[in-house]
């Protein structure tokens, strides 16, 4: 089978293609033959050699995946051959097959096509796990969504609108702000607008309840002193490159919480929640709820120019990789 691999990080350069064996599942394992890989930022920081995890070398990018189970191990009872599947690992999608635990794949429901349940499985959980399990958020409470053109940021306002808050969206490019609206903000601004707190305070009097902040940088210090009483910085990362250090009287006079939002700890630790979770939002889109994300297609021989763009801070939406074209029962 073909790979798009490299044996060492830190350079896009070190990627190729190989020709590798197939893998055979083993126990509990289902080998999915790979339709759709979507591209996210930790693959950049793991290609650019960033990540605090370190992959075993050589190291096949892509995380998110999506395809058709071709074969199942033994002891395997209830994904059958033929399953219209998605997975998130820490890589190895980048290739014909790949194979995982049974335990760690979800059925794509038969409306979803394969390339967005791929593009939805890690940002618009992480949007919800980060608004829900982490930030408690109830109806009528104001967020404030950092990144909101962003993957995780766009996840975020729609999911806080469906629940009912009030949405305030941060996002740099102007003409996108449009876009934060008709997702369900009620105001869209960009995060180095002048007088960004004045701004926050006519929008939110009593104080923002809940900041998603997957941005970093100087511009959370300003996003946590903008917090209500009791209010939920939640931490999901560091876009900005920068990570910040926001002082502890500020949590104090506030009685405010900053909340780590680490998706990989909710799915190991709650399984049965984190499945939930991603079925909850599969349906959403099916049902018109969520819209689903915008992509960029990429045929599996310009995988170097997909990963290209997953590094730039430039994107038209997120990098989804066509490894095979299937056939039906695939869509």
């Amino acid at each position: 089978m073909r790979r798009f691999a490299a044996t060492e990080l830190g350079a896009l350069e070190a990627f190729r293609f190989e020709e590798v064996p197939t893998p055979v599942p083993g126990p509990g394992q289902v080998r999915i033959r790979t339709q759709a890989v979507a591209l996210g930022f930790v693959d950049g920081l793991i290609i650019a050699g960033k990540y605090q995890m370190v992959p075993a070398l050589p190291f096949t990018p892509g995380g998110e995946i999506g395809g058709l189970v071709d074969m199942v191990g033994p002891g395997v009872h209830d994904i059958r051959e033929g399953a219209r599947v998605v997975t998130w690992q820490l890589g190895g999608g980048l290739a014909d097959y790949v194979v995982v635990s049974a335990a760690e794949t979800d059925i794509i429901p038969d409306e979803l096509d394969i390339g967005t349940a791929a593009a939805v499985l890690v940002d618009y959980q992480t949007a919800r796990y980060a608004l829900f399990e982490r930030g408690q958020l109830k109806a009528g409470e104001t967020v404030l969504v950092a990144g909101a053109a962003g993957g995780v940021g766009s996840a975020a306002v729609q999911i806080a609108r469906n629940h009912g808050a009030r949405v305030i969206a941060l996002v740099s490019d102007p003409a996108r702000h449009g876009r934060a609206m008709e997702m369900g903000a009620i105001a869209a601004i960009s995060p180095s607008a002048p007088h960004l707190r004045d701004e926050l305070r006519r929008l939110a009097p009593d104080g923002i309840n809940v900041v998603v902040d997957p941005v970093g940088g100087s511009l959370s210090e300003t996003l946590f002193r903008s917090l209500a009483k009791e209010g939920r910085h939640l931490v999901i990362g560091f876009a900005d490159g920068t990570i910040p250090a926001i002082r502890s009287n500020l949590a104090l006079v506030k009685s405010a919480s900053l909340v780590g939002v680490d998706l990989r700890h909710f799915v190991a630790a709650y399984p049965d929640a984190a499945r939930q979770a991603r079925q909850a939002l599969f349906e959403g889109i099916v049902e018109g709820k969520l819209a689903p994300p915008a992509v960029t297609s990429f045929q599996f021989a310009n995988a170097k120019e997909a990963l290209a763009e997953t590094l730039s801070r430039i994107k038209n939406g997120k990098p989804v990789v066509m490894v095979q074209e299937i056939a039906s029962p695939l869509r």
